[in-house]
């Protein structure tokens, strides 16, 4: 039997807020989001030129960002919902945002990974604040957030060698 959401909602917006059905995994489809998003960066990363992979990952963000919050906000509204735990896109890219310009290693990917969920999860000012904005914009831009404090945690520990 078809969800719910997906009755109510077009299938782009579906796929884009589940991540492609990401978002269904359990336990913690938002993990199961964020391990993704690495593991699809990762892959990425790899491939493009050194000097691409900053201006890259800040591109995909914005562009994950733009196409997210529309998508969201259809699921949210089909489902009934203010923030269903199957929408990961925000994860998705809260986690991006955590990795913008840190070095394709194993350290820093798990860093980011870690810091980035810790921030989500306890969401200290002013994410949680963030929450508040209507529909897919609310759900998006705090992890937008998240990511940005996981980010700075990340560039601090690089900073002081603690990710060598």
């Amino acid at each position: 039997m078809e969800s719910p959401e997906v009755r109510r909602t077009s299938l782009w917006a579906t796929l884009v807020a589940t991540f492609f059905g990401i978002g269904r995994l359990r336990p913690g489809p938002g993990t199961w989001g964020s391990a993704a998003t690495i593991m699809l960066w990762a892959a990425m990363a790899h491939a493009l030129v050194p000097s691409l992979r900053t201006p890259v990952a800040i591109a995909l963000t914005v562009l994950v960002i733009l196409v997210g919050i529309p998508a969201a906000t259809q699921v949210a509204r089909g489902a009934g919902k203010k923030d269903p735990q199957f929408v990961v896109i925000d994860e998705v890219v809260g986690q991006l945002i955590a990795l913008i310009a840190v070095p394709l290693a194993w350290k820093s990917f798990l860093a980011g990974f870690i810091l980035f969920r810790a921030f989500d999860i306890v969401k200290p000012p002013p994410v949680r604040q963030l929450e508040a904005i209507p529909e897919g914009a609310g759900i998006v831009l705090d992890d937008v957030a998240a990511g940005l404090y996981a980010l700075g945690c990340v560039h601090l520990l690089l900073y002081f060698g603690l990710l060598r």
